[in-house]
């Protein structure tokens, strides 16, 4: 449908509106606000005028030339300090004018911040939704979010949404099908969503137009998932609840500290001693410096005795403690030899064996709490996809002896933390990752982390709900060759360029197993 231009029609106008998730509450005076689960404010000495209208924001937008309305003059000295106050809980409304206004839209800040300015968009100008924009349902109703901007639209109309909907190709205010609004009011309300980030503003090219964003450098090399989950999985632009919140207290029962055994017969494993260890381990300076990543093997596999031990120094359970509600943790926690956040240790490892001596090939879950290992899967084919896709996760340099699929129990996480529960799970893999290479390095195996892997094939592989448990990263280990790959062998390249003492890693590969 085309939209012609009226100069005649009513343009937008200004409104205010209680945001997404306000609870107003009055009693004697008393006037408590509040936004979703955070804690909110307590105005008292509140008249019926402010009252009247605190509840009258909650249901609908209030043109801002007409907050006042209905106020005695008192009331009207009031209102601007109350609004300056109770701002954090207001959104910005834009009302189609007419008798009745009508809101479009509403834009939220998600974050403090100086508020956002529309852009003047003529009625045939290109616009088009950012890349990175998302479209929604939260709290009943269609919202527009980007990590660009700390702003959350509200789409508050079918014409609203019907515009929006458009914007996924490049079109003009003068183009739109909007359900009959004016070619003015779609250029001043894409005027709003462009100042607000989520739509970009182009120019005229011939038969074609430019977008800025286009030859930004930066955002081309940003995917849209990659930039949506920084901005959300860290403050500064949500205002999403956050952190470690135990949202499902009293409602849902947190998962054990330790999975519950897949079912099969248990192969206990050697437990090492520490004294040996401590007697033939070189220095912690040893390993760090001594660590490589190895995609070759020696003729002879690892012993499953070396894999044992190797288990055993990095994920064996060494306790389990709680609930202690008076500490804030209303769940029980474990301990293990890497470092984990809320003790929650919702990691699991899962072993594609292809050589091992003194274990059958196949795969098994480690078993942490018993040291024992678990057949889950005894298919050829299956363990061949494993070990073919970990091969070409290294570029096909390696077809290793042990991949280490490592998978996380989501719920373990999310039981306490939002909007960070899964940036959290791979911060625990990072570290899980150095704490094998470590153990691994001490060893004199060969150690390599993986930087991909197919979650779907892994849920297949180890019988897994891929909503409650599913892969979170991929590790190779094997035997040591018998002639090691040589730190200095980069360095003769015409490109080396010397940094640091490069010599240490070299020195302390005579200290090295």
């Amino acid at each position: 449908m085309t939209i012609t231009s009226d100069t005649t029609a009513t343009l937008l106008t200004e409104g205010t509106v209680f945001r997404q998730g306000v609870v107003c509450q009055d009693r004697d005076a008393t006037v408590l606000l509040g936004l979703r689960n955070q804690t909110g404010y307590r105005l008292t000495h509140v008249t019926g005028g402010i009252v009247a209208l605190l509840h009258r924001l909650t249901r609908e937008a209030v043109p801002t030339d007409a907050l006042g309305a209905g106020l005695d003059e008192r009331e009207l000295r009031q209102l601007p300090r109350l609004l300056e106050r109770i701002a954090p809980f207001l959104a910005r409304a834009q009302l189609l004018g007419g008798p009745a206004p009508s809101p479009l839209i509403s834009v939220e800040a998600t974050a403090p911040g100086a508020p956002y300015q529309p852009v003047t968009v003529g009625v045939d100008d290109p616009v088009r939704l950012s890349k990175f924009t998302l479209l929604r349902r939260r709290e009943g109703a269609l919202v527009l979010e980007t990590p660009l901007t700390a702003f959350r639209c509200v789409v508050r109309s079918p014409a609203a949404a019907a515009v929006v909907s458009a914007l996924a190709e490049t079109c003009s205010a003068a183009t739109l099908g909007s359900a009959g609004l004016p070619a003015d009011v779609v250029a001043e309300l894409l005027g709003h969503l462009v100042g607000a980030g989520f739509a970009d503003l182009g120019v005229r090219e011939g038969h074609g137009a430019r977008f800025a964003a286009d030859d930004d450098e930066v955002l081309r090399q940003w995917d849209v998932h990659d930039l949506y989950f920084h901005s959300r999985s860290r403050l500064g632009r949500t205002d999403e609840p956050y952190g470690g919140r135990f949202p499902h207290v009293g409602v849902i029962e947190p998962l054990p500290p330790v999975r519950p055994a897949h079912a099969g017969e248990p192969i206990a494993l050697r437990r090492p001693k520490l004294d040996d260890i401590l007697s033939r381990d070189p220095s912690l300076i040893a390993t760090m410096e001594g660590r490589q990543s190895i995609r070759g093997y020696g003729e002879k596999p690892p012993h499953v005795d070396q894999l044992a031990e190797f288990l055993y120094r990095v994920a064996r359970v060494r306790g389990v403690y709680g609930p202690r509600p008076d500490q804030k943790m209303p769940y029980a926690g474990s301990t293990r030899p890497y470092p984990c956040g809320g003790a929650a240790y919702e990691l699991e490892l899962y072993l594609t064996v292809r050589r091992c001596e003194g274990l059958d090939a196949g795969v098994y879950h480690y078993d942490a709490q018993e040291h024992a290992l678990r057949l889950v899967n005894a298919d050829a084919e299956t363990r061949r996809q494993l070990l073919d896709l970990a091969s070409l996760s290294t570029g096909g340099e390696a077809v290793p002896d042990v991949l280490i699929t490592v998978t996380s129990r989501f719920q373990r996480l999310s039981w306490k933390y939002q909007s960070i529960a899964y940036a959290v799970t791979l911060k625990h893999v990072g570290v899980l990752y150095q704490t094998m290479y470590l153990v691994a390095t001490a060893m004199g195996l060969a150690a390599c982390g993986l930087g991909s892997g197919n979650s779907e094939l892994a849920e297949r592989a180890f019988g897994l709900d891929p909503l409650r448990e599913s892969a979170v990263g991929e590790f190779i280990l094997g035997s040591a060759p018998e002639v090691r790959p040589d730190p200095e062998s980069a360095r003769g390249a015409v490109d080396w360029r010397p940094g640091l003492d490069p010599q240490w890693q070299q020195d302390v590969r005579r200290l090295l197993p």
